[in-house]
């Protein structure tokens, strides 16, 4: 299967060397990379540029944006801008963080998951994190998921729920809509991508409302998001996170921000939110 790889960088010189020579030492080598360089003032580009020297399948491309971190919007331009760049003759587009370190077969077996279920639309490992003098799993959602970080659609899934939405909440979305569509979601517990900077690190004070604007886009209604912010707050550990996803709720709701998803798409999501809550309580 041709793998793509587009990888949105904004000041990662720290890490970004250690992510692409973890991905020139895969088992299976990616046919391209993309790293899309999103306005920064480090040297993220001048190491870039080393390694094309020696790959040529890896491609820098400079996006000017401005240098505020927002979740959603920023990372998902920055992505379609190399997305753009690299031509449709591939059966696996990933979306990769620019600061993880991915074990050697990771292409691999996301190669051999996607060929052995043909419904299969999106796939990928987990995250871990150094605590404590150990890499443990990061516990931020469940087994179900796979986090944005480390995202891989199959070509026809990923054109089929319209690429990827540049809006807090995208990498809930694109498998709400996956399922929507008749996709499946494929994790591998095996598949241990080391995550070198904690989650959210560069979030401002601005983006605290982010999550519960995303869950009303997403026609969560009031329950879900009070569920959902409830689970987060719990996992993230943060007391002031429920009060601040649901105001964030009712801030989007009193602004008529627009939709990311039809009614339909909506009743078809509370539905499956609701059918998953009843499995893990009953």
């Amino acid at each position: 299967m041709r793998i793509y790889i587009v990888i949105p960088a904004h000041n990662e010189a720290e890490f970004i060397g250690q992510t692409l020579q973890s991905l020139v030492q895969q088992t299976k080598l990616p046919d391209k990379i993309v790293v899309v360089d999103d306005n920064s003032s480090d040297e993220t580009a001048d190491i870039v540029e080393s390694f094309i020297l020696k790959y040529p399948f890896i491609k820098l491309v400079r996006n000017q944006s401005g240098s505020t971190h927002l979740p959603g919007s920023k990372v998902i331009n920055a992505f379609n801008k190399g997305y753009e760049t690299m031509g449709e003759h591939y059966d696996v587009i990933c979306k990769f963080d620019a600061d993880l370190l991915f074990p050697e077969n990771y292409l691999e077996k996301l190669s051999e998951h996607f060929q052995n279920s043909p419904k299969t639309g999106i796939c990928g490992g987990f995250c871990s994190i150094f605590e404590k003098g150990s890499w443990i799993k990061e516990d931020l959602t469940g087994k179900d998921h796979v986090r944005g970080a480390l995202k891989a659609y199959r070509k026809a899934c990923f054109l089929e729920i319209g690429k990827l939405k540049p809006a807090m909440g995208w990498d809930t979305l694109d498998e709400l809509l996956a399922q929507y569509h008749g996709w499946k979601i494929k994790t591998d517990e095996s598949l241990l991508v080391k995550h070198l900077k904690p989650t959210g690190k560069n979030y401002n004070k601005t983006s605290k409302y982010k999550q519960g604007e995303a869950f009303y886009r997403l026609h969560y209604g009031f329950a879900l998001t009070g569920i959902a912010s409830a689970k987060l707050a719990f996992k993230k550990k943060q007391s002031t996170f429920l009060l601040d996803s649901l105001r964030g709720y009712f801030k989007a709701k009193k602004e008529k921000q627009p939709f990311l998803v039809s009614e339909e798409e909506g009743r078809f999501i509370r539905a499956l939110r609701w059918k998953n809550i009843r499995k893990k309580l009953f």
